[in-house]
């Protein structure tokens, strides 16, 4: 008996590598660069820091398990208050993370996002205290904060495991993509909806290594820099009260 069971599990362990190996042998690290320049000319191919880069795999094309990877899997998320201002800027997580906003900050904040990507309005909470959002859906999550109107981030929500964040070189790097066709999408601050929508291109990944070479976007500015409060009015002028304490 303890010899079938021995064997059964041997067959269970080869039946699961014959299913995983051709995926493990054909994963590819994609690889970027990423730099911007403005219409006038005085700056050009500079790093763009904080750029996003992902990859949807096209229907069929890829041969993966429907699943979140297990480093993903027990990630907890935090988009954290300190010093006004939200750390890190921006943050990227798989569709259907919960995300923590603590409140590190000794006065209150009211964190919101009226954009597409997840709604929601975590009301006044203090110092010390936290809230909980699920980001239930794919979008991009532009927040703010409803007393500081300096204070922003975005929440990038992705429905493939397979993205980066530029770092000060303006380089990516996306580890362990399994060969096939993508939907290559690339998101940055100061570009308009409509030239990143106009960089969304299909690629194909056959192989290890595979760079895609200098990704080019033109400056708009930054887009979001000046917006409402979450009642669509503007801001408040800074006041004494001690219970908002803008100072």
């Amino acid at each position: 008996m303890v010899r079938a069971l021995t064997q059964c599990i041997a067959a269970g362990v080869l039946a699961l590598l014959g299913f995983w190996l051709p995926t493990i042998l054909n994963a590819a690290t994609v690889q970027a660069r990423v730099t911007r320049f403005d219409t006038s000319g005085k700056r050009n191919n500079a790093p763009d820091r904080g750029a996003v880069l992902w990859l949807t795999p096209i229907l069929k094309s890829v041969e993966q398990p429907d699943r979140i990877p297990h480093e993903v899997a027990g990630t907890r998320f935090r988009l954290v208050q300190k010093n006004k201002r939200f750390h890190p800027h921006v943050l990227v997580v798989p569709v259907g993370s919960q995300v923590e906003f603590p409140n590190r900050d000794p006065f209150f904040h009211n964190v919101f996002s009226l954009f597409d990507g997840k709604r929601f309005d975590l009301g006044l909470y203090e110092a010390g205290t936290t809230r909980m959002v699920n980001f239930d859906r794919p979008g991009i999550c532009y927040i703010f904060c409803n007393i500081h109107s300096e204070m922003s981030a975005v929440v990038i929500v992705l429905a493939t495991p397979y993205y980066g964040i530029s770092n000060s070189e303006g380089e990516i790097s996306i580890p362990s993509v399994p060969a096939g066709r993508y939907q290559l999408h690339v998101w940055n601050e100061r570009s308009s909806p409509e030239v990143l929508n106009n960089l969304v291109r299909e690629i194909t990944i056959s192989g290890d290594p595979c760079s895609l070479g200098i990704i080019r976007l033109p400056e708009s500015g930054k887009l979001v820099q000046t917006h409402k409060n979450k009642y669509g009015r503007d801001y408040d002028p800074a006041t004494a009260n001690p219970i908002y304490n803008h100072k």
